[in-house]
């Protein structure tokens, strides 16, 4: 007899099978399979929760043997699938097979919830198990994808009730589904009509959700780009089914889904993420590790955005460490015991001042930056990482008379949504027939690029004169084409024209030269 466990390892995790064997001898618990300190330590919690639960615990010898044995174990969440099969093999419940438990155990018997229980529902599925128990406060996380096939329990007492039913029931008693849970209020709402003015920043926040592009907004303080920016998801389409899953289950392994931190999901995520780490963070952070492998920043902003406000203030090891997951999609991370990927599909919105002082451009002209700092401010993004971003923009401090006018300004984030999601559903037609797996234009290799950015004549001379004007890169050169399918696809059409042309190369010039920030 054996039961299912899960431990967190990177994205998919590992399914633990879990079996007991008595035999004769000194009284005793061994644990074999590479148990770490915390879970040998599940033996006196088990032995202590056993007395407190009016359980006999077993005089024999008892042999727990954790499978794969080549992996090693570190979740206390092993503690309530030890207890089980402890239970079994003495024959205090009946032996079932195929159910996954976890839960950590209080030496009262009680129960305490654990994290990742939504990622360790998702890998049950994938491999044929479909009902768990777990801690009462883990129930409605668990019952997201296994409505109904789930045990909620407040400690060892309940948790061999709900086996025992099970044995004779094939199922366990009847328990919320949490199959229709929605998300909770994200982090940051409004609407693009409380934003007066900056509308060339709004126009670049519409291209680059409608085709997946990173941004760079650079301007003084005060200008409006961090409010714009945090309103940038209400006109993200939802999220399709997939991404749902994925990002939840992302959530919960980072311990963040139904927890309290603003912004976290309360049920199935079906609206992009919005993840505005801190300056200080470090590339663990961002990226993701531990001990568990916990998601990062960059893997919880997946089919969302990540918005690294000011910048130039985040490491430099921080930032070149973007590279990789803007051109993946994916984090990879490396340890002695194997290499492990979380999605990381994410939107990078980069804001930044024109210089250390913020004053570079505007009106008073006060800046007294040297020419050596403003150079070593720039310099921290790096080439490559810049290259990456096809849309850049500055913003100007706003208008005093449009600030004084009162009420909303321009169009509201429903109207420009409806675009929105029109252009991706065009871009996901398009890909769907060619039989590709790219998301958003943002993603298209250069195979696709030749077959999806066809140019006439007008439209390839207005694009070989601003790369050699601009001296552009491959990947810039390349970065044009896709925004101006976006912007077509803004409009409904399908041909690329020598205006969609233009308008991508305005939005791309500025940004490599911070003295050329306001004379666009």
């Amino acid at each position: 007899m054996f039961v299912y466990s899960y431990i967190r390892f990177g994205f998919d995790g590992i399914l633990v099978r879990i079996e007991a064997d008595l035999r004769r001898g000194i009284p005793g618990v061994d644990i074999t399979g590479l148990a770490s300190g915390a879970v040998r330590e599940a033996r006196e919690r088990v032995r202590s929760a056993f007395r407190n639960s009016d359980f006999r615990f077993p005089q024999e010898h008892v042999l727990i043997n954790l499978a794969p044995a080549e992996v090693k174990k570190e979740d206390a969440a092993l503690d309530l699938p030890i207890a089980l099969v402890m239970l079994a093999a003495s024959g205090q419940v009946p032996p079932v097979g195929g159910i996954m438990a976890l839960g950590e155990l209080e030496l009262s018997g009680r129960l305490r919830p654990v994290k990742g229980v939504l990622a360790a529902a998702a890998r049950a599925l994938n491999e044929g198990v479909d009902s768990m128990i777990v801690p009462s406060a883990n129930l409605k996380e668990a019952a997201l994808l296994m409505p109904g096939k789930v045990a909620g329990v407040e400690n060892l007492k309940e948790a061999a009730a709900a086996f025992l039913y099970h044995a004779k029931q094939g199922c366990f008693p009847a328990s919320p589904s949490g199959g229709d849970t929605v998300a909770g209020t994200p982090l940051y709402t409004g609407d693009f009509a409380e934003v007066r003015g900056q509308e060339r920043f709004k126009r670049v926040l519409e291209i680059a959700a409608a085709g997946g592009h990173n941004v760079l907004v650079f301007g003084p303080p005060g200008a409006g780009k961090t409010m714009l920016a945090r309103r940038w998801t209400t006109i993200f389409p939802d999220l399709d089914p997939e991404d749902t899953v994925t990002v939840t289950r992302l959530y919960s392994l980072a311990g963040l889904l139904f927890g309290d931190e603003p912004g976290s999901p309360n049920g199935l995520a079906r609206r992009p993420s919005f993840r505005s780490p801190h300056h200080t963070a470090s590339a663990e952070g961002i990226l993701g590790g531990g001990k568990h492998l916990t998601p990062g920043e960059a893997s919880l902003a997946h089919a969302g955005v990540l918005f690294l406000d000011e910048a130039p203030q985040f490491r430099v090891n921080v930032l070149q460490a973007l590279r990789e997951p803007l051109e993946e999609k994916r984090v990879r991370i490396a340890r002695a015991s194997g290499q492990v990927q979380l999605p990381a599909d994410f939107q990078l919105l980069l804001a930044a001042n024109p210089c250390p002082c913020g004053k570079l451009g505007t009106a008073a002209g006060d800046c007294f930056c040297s020419g050596e700092e403003i150079y070593r401010y720039w310099r921290r993004f790096g080439g490559a990482l810049l290259d990456r971003v096809e849309l850049r923009t500055a913003v100007r401090a706003p208008d005093i008379d449009a600030l004084a006018a009162g009420g909303n300004s321009g169009e509201s984030s429903a109207v420009i949504r409806e675009r929105v999601t029109g252009a991706v559903a065009a871009g996901k037609d398009r890909f769907n027939h060619a039989g590709s797996r790219v998301r958003r234009n943002a993603g298209m290799p250069p195979p696709l690029i030749d077959q999806h950015c066809a140019l006439d004549d007008h439209a390839r001379r207005a694009l070989k004169t601003a790369v050699e004007k601009l001296g552009l890169s491959g990947r810039a050169y390349h970065g044009i084409l896709r925004v101006s399918r976006t912007i077509a696809d803004l409009e409904g059409g399908d041909a690329i024209s020598a205006e969609h042309i233009l308008e991508a190369v305005q939005h791309r010039r500025t940004g490599d030269d911070p003295y050329d920030v306001f004379h666009a």
